[in-house]
């Protein structure tokens, strides 16, 4: 009874630390196929919807970006 307890807390840690540490390897290989927005992406979302961006509005979308992430 006590053994079979064990097994089972034991089986659940070491499923818990494979599915984290898979989960991480995943989640990193996923960031460097598509990484995140950046300045350049802004720049050519913009430009595609006609407008010509300056500095100051990238830089505002970016704080954006960041504030939803």
């Amino acid at each position: 009874m006590l053994a079979d307890i064990l097994l089972l807390v034991v089986g659940l840690l070491i499923g818990a630390l494979a599915g984290f540490f898979g989960a991480r390897f995943f989640m990193k290989k996923y960031l460097k196929e598509n990484p995140p927005i950046n300045e350049e992406m802004i720049k050519t979302l913009m430009m595609q919807m006609g407008r010509k961006p300056n500095q100051k509005q990238i830089n505002q979308m970016m704080k954006a970006m960041e504030k939803f992430q």
